[in-house]
């Protein structure tokens, strides 16, 4: 029984990322069954010059493990980051459940027939297959893939890590890119959440940032003054 409450008090704040995740599958699940017919098609006129790109199939995929390492490694790393990301992330999901509620949406993007025949186009052919083409708006691809890289430049266990910055970073945007190069988003859906990605990171680190500077130019205005 000891050990029970030992755990559960060093792990207990997973509890709220447990509870939230069968909410949003269950939520999205319903959503990709109920918005198949009826929804606002999003198109817009750079959609038509971007082209489709097989291979970022690879980007697309690592995005579940990417965001899902990065908030592992915050959980067992760094209580309080492990916070921060999931506020981002949580608050960017509902914000895309409720709009695909309220505004059921979808795009015509996908080509009819696969230009080539590769592993490439096999596994886009599957992911097409367990992904319907609606309920896009803003991109999750994109929004937890920013929340990801976010996590990394800010977390204090990878302070001076220049290397694995700069994967995730690279890897991020591999991985928005590969939303449009897939032919899985339009340039709206990544706009969109790239401008709510934006948004959500003022509030969540550079509100405690700016906070901290102020406090920081009180103290030394008292030192002066004394």
């Amino acid at each position: 029984m000891n050990i029970l409450k030992r755990l559960y008090a060093k792990y207990k704040h997973g509890i709220p990322l447990a509870i939230y995740m069968i909410i949003y599958l269950s939520w999205f699940a319903w959503l990709e069954k109920t918005n198949i017919k009826n929804y606002q098609v999003i198109h817009v006129t750079l959609d038509d010059y971007i082209p489709f790109w097989e291979v970022f199939v690879v980007p697309y995929f690592l995005w579940f493990a990417y965001v899902a390492a990065v908030v592992v490694f915050l959980f067992f790393k760094n209580r309080q980051e492990y916070y921060k990301c999931c506020v981002f992330l949580f608050t960017g999901m509902t914000i895309f459940l409720i709009i695909s509620t309220l505004w059921p949406n979808g795009h015509h993007l996908r080509p009819a027939v696969m230009p080539r025949d590769n592993v490439f186009t096999q596994a886009v052919s599957f992911l097409w297959k367990v992904d319907t083409p609606t309920n896009l708006w803003p991109s999750i691809h994109v929004y937890n893939s920013m929340g990801a890289h976010f996590a990394v430049m800010r977390c204090t266990a990878l302070k001076g890590r220049k290397g694995i910055k700069f994967a995730s970073g690279i890897l991020c945007v591999s991985i928005i890119l590969s939303t449009m190069l897939l032919k899985q988003h339009s340039v709206f859906d990544v706009a969109t959440a790239i401008a709510l990605g934006s948004v959500m990171y003022t509030f969540v680190y550079r509100r405690e940032a700016a906070l901290a500077a102020r406090k920081m130019r009180r103290g030394m205005k008292k030192r002066i003054s004394m």
